[in-house]
């Protein structure tokens, strides 16, 4: 990721700021309903965010995760495509912004135009990338639209989707799928890390390849997910620093909290996919690691890592869920 650009303190900064006169109450009110919304199975055709209270607590409760659900995805899609810098980037229902804040962290300049349908969370965007500091945001473009079947879309590098799809009902899903994958060189979409959030992603996938983009990550080929529907899902996870003001709207005393995630990245152009990735956390025992990996050629599998692989046991222990196995930088012998 670009380090030249610290979006994440730019974020809490700009989110403290802000929402600091939020009445406790009032916010703590709006979470609970946004909560249950979130984890509800209603698609809904209006905007789920309604009213300056609701975006405000909704950035406090969900903006911090959002952001680094889809910064740990772009940070995999870098990893394919070490040398592809976007020039423009539309943000399908961004809300608040918390994807464009992710992706103006990886590349300097996009050209960011964000497309919800809920005007609150438009100028709630707009007020945060205004006192961001971060002149891709600064000039973004915030534009009212209807998201779903029939959305227009000019020409762009890269499209974002994240945490969209659970709104949308089935045939309004793969319209904005199908439309996307016109209009982008890449398409990045992120859903909650739950086997519903994950069914939607493989639904996501599969319209993508038909429409002949290519899986750039998390996956390691283009083949269906070797995973049997019922049986499991494939789901990564990333740390959420909290700030004051995020303990204080969603209770609990830990620093952090870690945010599940499922997502898939596709794109009209070369890519270098990992050979194998690892999906679940990584098991650290007396002497040995185990690593469970989705491959390239083997499907799914679980590695032993032990002491006599050496340099490979030291990166086994430094590994993490969602990484790339072997490390480049690492040997390979015996694993």
């Amino acid at each position: 990721m670009n380090a030249t650009i610290p979006t994440a303190e730019a974020l809490r900064a700009a989110l403290a700021g802000l929402l600091d006169g939020l009445p406790p109450k009032q916010a703590a009110q709006a979470v609970d309903r946004l909560i249950a919304n979130y984890r509800g199975t209603t698609p809904t055709d209006a905007p789920v965010l309604r009213d300056r209270s609701d975006v405000a607590a909704y950035a406090a409760y969900r903006m911090p995760a959002t952001f680094e659900a889809v910064r740990s995805a772009l940070a995999a899609f870098q990893e394919a495509a070490p040398d592809w810098v976007p020039a423009t980037h539309t943000d399908i229902g961004g809300g608040t912004g918390a994807a464009s804040w992710a992706v103006a962290g990886a590349w300097e300049g996009p050209r960011t135009t964000v497309l919800d349908w809920a005007e609150p969370a438009l100028a709630l965007g707009r007020e945060l990338a205004a006192i961001s500091g971060i002149p891709a945001l600064r000039t973004a473009e915030w534009r009212r639209a209807r998201i779903g079947t029939g959305l227009e879309l000019a020409p762009t590098d890269l499209i974002t989707v994240s945490y969209v799809l659970k709104e949308l009902t089935a045939d309004a899903r793969a319209g904005l799928v199908d439309t996307a994958a016109a209009a982008a060189q890449a398409v990045l979409v992120v859903e909650p890390g739950t086997p519903d959030g994950y069914a939607r992603i493989i639904e996501t996938r599969d319209r993508l390849i038909a429409a002949g983009l290519k899986v750039a990550a998390p996956c390691p080929h283009d083949d269906a997910c070797p995973i049997e529907p019922g049986t499991d899902w494939c789901h990564f996870s990333a740390r959420v620093s909290r700030s004051s003001l995020h303990r204080q709207v969603k209770g609990g005393s830990l620093p952090y909290e870690d945010e599940k995630f499922s997502y898939v990245v596709a794109t009209r152009f070369r890519t270098e996919p990992v050979r194998a990735r690892v999906t679940r956390k990584p098991q650290i025992r007396k002497g040995q690691v185990l690593l469970d990996l989705c491959t390239r050629d083997e499907a799914l599998q679980r590695s032993t890592v032990t002491k006599r692989h050496g340099e490979l046991y030291r990166a086994a222990r430094d590994i993490a869920w969602g990484d790339e196995w072997p490390p480049h930088d690492a040997g390979e012998s015996g694993a």
